[in-house]
């Protein structure tokens, strides 16, 4: 049996008088319920935690808001290399951080601390339009010129074992041609976008110009530091935007040939580089080079020989008692396969492999030149460092001192790496609309 509601009259009120269930909103009251300003007063009693445990899922969605799978793909990868080298980098440093500073953890906590750096950097930086970029490129440019110059300032400039291309500050030490690298991936793919826009790349003059006395100014700087693996990869980075801009071939080669030629003169001018070369040319063969230019790379074979398969163990390494020079840095490939085997080391391939994917699909999916110039020179710059690092530990190119991208130890670097994937993830993380041949938008034809 059902029952049937009394009508309700605008006013509010039943025909015999009596309050209606329902008014129209207008007349209902703004006042809240006791209940709902009970709550109210709980949750501001309580600090809010409600209020601010909403705003902030807000602000991570807001954070890691994308549309493609590309962009997810390419930072979970490139957190699990830095979640991956901050292990490494505890295993391989411990003794000798202990035996430096009797702390364990010393090296650990200051690349856990640079990774804290790097990686809201690195999130912030992927939030940047493409304007953003293209209005600070030069800037950023002149300010790493700037930065290098101070290499040579005596009191700030720093000289290593073989070079002279740190400046220290306070506590902190850094190096300025990292970030060099990163001004050049986004200085070149602005320049080069906008030659193309004016038809311009078919000309030799036009690629030359800005293009050869900046790099060369910035290369150069590196240069006179000693730090020819940096040098290496930085020249890396310039022709390969050259490549991806679509210069014509001949130029790139007889650029290379180039290079080539000026790369050979420089090392043959350095004794110890020279040295280097020749008994990494001779295979470390020779018994008179294994306390000299071969001690590092003879160790760094050892160690890899001795984790076989499936490795001694995490932490087991015997090389980093201060066997291997450089373990948590350029030779921490070595403690890898060491003490997790060939299979690790086979898988952190696989997964630089799987980075380089990810750029590749990024640069597929841009319809403008410029985001497809800076991607593939920040590939060239990461992937191609670790394929020079992981070379130069097995042998098969001479030592160059260059690191294993957001691997090895070292602040500067794992922060300009974790820098140019931000930019990277900034074009990643929208669809570019691409449209038909042919086909006019609907604004273009009312125009």
């Amino acid at each position: 049996m059902t029952t049937m509601r009394e009508p309700t009259r605008p006013g509010g009120r039943t025909p015999d008088g009596r309050a209606g269930r329902t008014r129209p909103a207008s007349s209902r009251p703004s006042v809240p319920s006791e209940a709902a300003a009970a709550n109210a007063g709980v949750g501001a009693v309580a600090g809010g935690p409600t209020h601010s445990g909403r705003r902030a899922r807000v602000v991570v969605r807001r954070i890691f808001a994308a549309e493609t799978p590309e962009y997810f793909v390419l930072l979970g990868t490139t957190l699990f290399l830095v979640v991956f080298g901050l292990v490494m980098v505890l295993s391989s440093s411990s003794v000798e951080s202990f035996s430096n500073t009797d702390d364990f953890f010393a090296r650990f906590a200051r690349q856990a601390l640079f990774a804290a750096i790097g990686v809201p950097l690195m999130l912030m930086l992927s939030r940047l339009s493409p304007a953003v970029y293209r209005r600070w490129a030069w800037w950023a440019v002149g300010a790493g010129v700037v930065m290098q110059l101070l290499v040579f300032a005596p009191g700030i400039g720093t000289e290593g074992e073989f070079n002279n291309n740190w400046i220290k500050i306070g506590g902190f030490t850094f190096q300025p041609s990292e970030f060099v690298k990163l001004a050049l991936v986004v200085w070149l793919a602005v320049v080069l976008a906008r030659k193309a826009d004016q038809g311009l790349l078919g000309q030799w003059k036009h690629v030359a110009l800005p293009v050869a006395p900046v790099a060369a100014i910035s290369i150069g700087l590196v240069l006179l530091g000693k730090d020819l693996g940096t040098v290496m990869i930085m020249v890396g980075i310039v022709l390969g935007a050259l490549f991806f801009a679509g210069v014509k071939l001949r130029y790139l080669v007889l650029s290379s040939a180039a290079l080539a030629i000026m790369a050979v003169l420089v090392a043959k001018g350095n004794a110890s580089r020279s040295d280097r070369i020749t008994a990494w040319l001779n295979g470390c063969s020779n018994p008179a080079d294994y306390e000299l230019s071969c001690w590092q790379s003879i160790h760094g074979w050892w160690a890899l020989a001795g984790g076989g398969l499936f490795g001694k163990g995490l932490g087991n390494s015997t090389a980093k008692w201060s066997w291997l020079p450089a373990a948590d840095n350029d030779f921490i490939f070595a403690v890898i396969g060491e003490e997790l085997g060939l299979v690790g080391a086979v898988l952190l391939l696989l997964v630089f492999a799987g980075l380089a994917i990810c750029f590749i699909r990024v640069m597929r999916m841009q319809t403008e030149l410029f985001p497809r110039v800076a991607v593939g020179a920040a590939m060239v710059w990461i992937v191609g460092q670790a394929l020079v690092n992981i070379a130069v530990v097995l042998g098969l190119l001479p030592v160059l001192g260059v690191p294993l991208p957001f691997v090895s130890s070292g602040g500067s670097a794992l922060v300009t790496n974790l820098a140019a994937v931000g930019v990277v993830l900034s074009f990643a993380r929208t669809r570019p609309v691409r449209r038909e041949p042919g086909l006019v938008d609907a604004a273009d034809s009312l125009r």
